[in-house]
């Protein structure tokens, strides 16, 4: 069972990214905050989860949090700031979107950049440990998923449907036989023509 909180007094708000490896699309984040007393029995770091389950627990989340932000940010300026200050910055937007101030940060893996003056605490496999960052992986997956599910129906020959964007060999393949869109991140060894 994960944990309903780090803290017991301060108003925690939970962050995770998605898209970090990808090859295309932008790199997405959400931060929720939870009650409290928060629990559930089965929600947890959202690869671990099937897409029906990540879509119940979307409604889920959405009624109960607190308040919740999606950010994204875009190939393009993934390709011009790179991959780890991108995911920073969708952290921040979602961060900025929140309608109430969080007086800590639980951020999922080792590294963030400070976001104004509001401590955080970084946490290896947080979105295994604690639900507000399990949370914020649900709504981060869900959104970028479903993105790339439309994107895909514009460009059927790269298996976005399936990949997402990330490095399959099949997504490789398609690279090398189509070139590059204006989804693909040029500045990833895998996008290079």
């Amino acid at each position: 069972m994960l944990k309903s909180a780090f803290t017991t007094d301060l108003m925690e708000a939970g962050c995770d990214e998605v898209g970090r490896g990808c090859l295309a699309g932008p790199v997405v984040a959400a931060a929720v905050i939870l009650p409290k007393e928060f629990v559930h029995p089965i929600l947890t770091d959202s690869k671990r989860l099937s897409a029906k389950q990540r879509e119940q627990l979307l409604v889920e989340i959405k009624e109960q949090a607190l308040t919740y932000a999606v950010a994204e940010v875009s190939n393009q300026q993934i390709d011009e700031i790179n991959i780890l200050n991108a995911s920073f910055l969708a952290m921040h937007h979602a961060l900025d979107a929140l309608t109430i101030r969080p007086q800590l940060i639980l951020v999922d893996g080792n590294r963030f950049q400070p976001y104004f003056s509001v401590p955080h605490q970084c946490i290896i496999k947080g979105d295994q440990k604690y639900f507000s960052i399990a949370a914020a992986s649900v709504l981060a997956k869900t959104y970028r998923d479903n993105l790339m599910q439309r994107l895909a129906q514009q460009h059927p020959q790269y298996g976005w449907e399936r990949n997402v964007g990330y490095p399959t060999s099949a997504h490789r393949r398609a690279i090398q036989q189509h070139g590059i869109t204006t989804w693909h991140r040029r500045s990833f060894a895998g996008c290079k023509q």
